[in-house]
């Protein structure tokens, strides 16, 4: 993508948003994105929940073990004000995220900054997960990833949880969770 010039003379600013089921490499293509960034010399800020240590306290990881050095934050109000010299802002697990990162994103991206955005669009019951929809709604590009069904080989969209809690919130990998397809999701067999 280029940036095109507005009539101001400012860049125009838009948001991405990459989302999808556990494992269908969400946090991949939000690495490979920010990276070719990086490799053009723009300046990047990258910023996940600090809730989100399982594989490393401060980097982004994918499942593949790719990673990428980022600022774990406890509120999307701290990305506001980490960003103010950036061209671009990564931002990955946003399903974790407060109630203000919508807006945070839309503020910064109004400033002209590219903001990609990776997360969960469901949670394990199938049900919208925290701000995603509301980031889905204010996108301008909206990349949807399936993952393989573990199952019976078809694509998967929904995160099983093979353990038995009603939380929405439970950190995990292949341990906890699993990529279905909606036949072998609703089946709910193990």
């Amino acid at each position: 993508m280029f940036i095109e010039p507005n009539l101001s003379g400012k860049r125009n600013g838009w948001i991405e948003v990459i989302c999808g089921s556990m494992f269908s490499g969400k946090t991949e293509e939000l690495i490979r994105r920010l990276k070719r960034v990086q490799f053009a010399g723009l300046k990047v800020e990258i910023f996940k929940p600090a809730i989100d240590t399982r594989y490393d306290e401060s980097d982004i990881v994918s499942h593949d073990t790719n990673t990428i050095r980022s600022t774990p934050v406890t509120s999307s109000q701290e990305i506001l004000l980490m960003a103010q010299d950036a061209n671009v802002i990564g931002i990955d697990e946003a399903q974790f995220f407060d109630d203000g990162l919508p807006d945070v994103c839309d503020q910064l991206a109004c400033k002209g900054l590219r903001i990609i955005v990776a997360g969960l669009d469901m949670d394990y019951a199938g049900k919208p997960f925290g701000q995603m929809p509301f980031l889905l709604a204010k996108a301008d590009y909206i990349t949807k990833l399936h993952a393989i069904c573990v199952k019976c080989g078809a694509i998967a969209q929904y995160s099983y949880r093979k353990l038995p809690d009603d939380d929405q919130l439970m950190l995990g990998a292949m341990d906890v969770y699993e990529p279905r397809c909606r036949k072998c999701y609703y089946e709910k067999e193990d």
